[in-house]
């Protein structure tokens, strides 16, 4: 097959290739014929026919970093920022799912390339915003979204961090400390570990420290273990599954193209996805909200792709924005038409149901278990993060108190109810009541 090969693994998937129309892909047929094959995206289905660039690029594009680390990637690489699959080409070989691109991806960890110092690792973290990914080395190809400075890593068995080459896939994703949010490491442990602990699916993680600095380390969600060989998982976040490009990723932005709403969010999970995960993704939504994260945007949220179905992914890059004067206080997307999470009653908690085709009253009763949730274990989370290697941070016990803050208020409001649910509620016995184990409107889950 002539163009850019991607690879699940050793197996060819497709290629990319660029027409006068654009970028766009074709599945191999070996590859739909396989037992197990799983498409690469849920706008992509499994087809000989050739997917165009408006629906390949966009899909595409949000496999590459944003922002400030795009920009270096293009100056050190000679390629425009725009040029996604020449971009893809030099960093594409490990990227956030399963895909390999331009080269085959390996399973052993015969090509780590052991860190073996912590000034080894902190040259690397203070060399990172002129060297985003490391692009340039001999040997390493790796690719993360988003704007925000990390690396993909391997951990070994002595617990060493490692540089994954010429192919071998990476276990960890580390996030270096940054100075424009002091206390940041310590920040995502805590909103990460307090979801743990609410009954919410996240990653591993773990905090750390190399000389000066210090780092979040993350398990790769979609890396398994598989009796000494790492396997990948695909995945694609919320932009790819509903074809806007990461420049749109907020509900509300200026690129001319309308930013994803929670509404497209339910509505594409309700078509692709089985009923349960509805509740599993309002969760992820309510999470965000009890825990200040402004930065809650589309591509914050994933589905796991697999043959034989799809599923939403664990929880991943939530910080509360509250602790930060120079954070917006503003949500990535709105609930119920507001924009801040103070603001929220219950009359918008319901009015987001009803967009949402949810059950508004079973909505509203989410909401407050979790915010009670939240209050219960936030002391024993802010513990474990304090107890980690990186240790404690002064923003730490803020984080906590502000997260505290917004489930005490988001419960107080819940009593501000519509008129009719209101009536309902004193008049339980006036109507049928609401099937149990029933979330959404006329959908059972």
């Amino acid at each position: 097959m002539a163009g850019l090969p991607v690879y699940f693994e050793q197996r060819v998937v497709g290629a990319i290739d660029v027409d006068k129309s654009g970028p766009g892909f074709t599945y191999d047929e070996g590859w739909i014929r396989l037992r197990g094959a799983f498409a690469i995206s849920t706008t992509m289905p499994l087809t000989l026919d050739r997917i165009g660039p408006e629906v390949f690029l966009p899909w595409a594009a949000n496999l590459l970093p944003e922002n400030e680390q795009l920009r270096t990637l293009g100056q050190l690489l000679g390629m425009a920022r725009s040029d996604v699959i020449g971009l893809l080409s030099a960093i594409g070989g490990d990227t956030a799912g399963a895909l390999s691109i331009g080269q085959p991806g390996r399973t052993s960890s015969v090509q780590w390339r052991p860190l073996a110092t912590p000034d080894d690792l902190e040259a690397v973290l203070d060399d990172l915003p002129n060297k985003p990914f490391l692009v340039g080395e001999e040997g390493v190809s790796m690719s993360l979204a988003g704007a925000q400075s990390k690396l993909a890593v391997a951990v070994d068995e002595g617990g060493r961090i490692c540089i994954p080459m010429n192919g071998s896939p990476s276990t960890h994703i580390l996030k270096p400390d940054s100075p424009r949010l002091p206390g940041g490491v310590q920040n995502e442990a805590f909103c990460l570990t307090l979801a743990r602990r609410m009954k919410i699916s996240t990653p591993e993680v773990a905090t750390g420290t190399a000389g000066k600095r210090t780092f979040l380390l993350v398990k790769r969600y979609d890396r398994t273990d598989v009796g000494g060989r790492w396997r990948r998982l695909h995945q694609e976040d919320y932009c790819q599954a509903l074809g806007i490009p990461p420049s749109a990723k907020y509900e509300a932005n200026q690129t001319g193209i309308r930013g994803p709403t929670l509404k497209d969010m339910f509505e594409v999970t309700r078509r692709r996805l089985p009923p349960t995960e509805i509740i599993r993704l309002l969760d992820l939504v309510v999470l965000n909200i009890l825990c200040c994260n402004t930065d809650a945007h589309a591509k914050n949220y994933a589905i796991m792709i697999r043959g034989n179905g799809a599923s939403l992914a664990p929880i991943y890059d939530i910080m509360c924005g509250e602790v930060w004067g120079n954070v917006t206080r503003n949500l990535a997307q709105t609930v119920g038409g507001k924009s801040r999470g103070n603001d929220l009653s219950g009359r918008d908690w319901q009015r987001f149901a009803r967009e949402c085709g949810l059950n508004p009253r079973q909505v509203v009763d989410r909401v407050g278990a979790l915010a009670k949730s939240a209050i219960a274990e936030a002391e024993a989370a802010g513990s474990e993060v304090a107890a980690m290697p990186a240790g404690p941070h002064e923003l730490l016990k803020p984080t906590r108190q502000a997260i505290e803050r917004r489930a005490r208020l988001l419960l107080a409001r819940l009593q501000e109810l519509g008129d009719e649910e209101a009536l309902k509620a004193a008049h339980p016995n006036a109507q049928p009541a609401e099937q149990e184990g029933k979330l959404e409107g006329n959908r059972a889950v």
